[in-house]
């Protein structure tokens, strides 16, 4: 299980520009740039686009992977615009963090 929080979009490591009310997410570094097939170029890693769907406390949310977390200390944490973090959890800005995410890929 890992850690979800949110994050306000904007460019992003894919060179798709997001906004909030998007379903996107940003793995981790480490998971964006091990991805097999990754390149220097990030805008052509093969993990943008790819779907998953996260769960936690029985909700779950597909997104797609646009972008790349910075500040995500897990290998397998997830950073969620508010939109699809709100799938998630209820009123997530006061919330923050959420631990015991489940997720996979679609």
């Amino acid at each position: 299980m890992f850690v979800g929080t949110y994050y306000t979009p904007g460019l992003g490591a894919c060179g798709v520009t997001n906004g909030e009310a998007d379903y996107i997410v940003a793995v981790s570094r480490t998971l964006y740039d091990t991805y097999p097939g990754a390149t220097p170029n990030p805008n052509l890693n093969p993990i943008c686009g790819k779907k998953l769907r996260a769960t936690y406390n029985g909700r779950s949310v597909v997104v797609a992977v646009e972008d790349k977390c910075w500040d995500c200390a897990g290998t397998y944490d997830l950073d969620f615009t508010i939109a699809a973090m709100e799938q998630l959890v209820d009123n997530p800005v006061a919330v923050g963090r959420i631990y015991g995410v489940e997720w996979s890929w679609i």
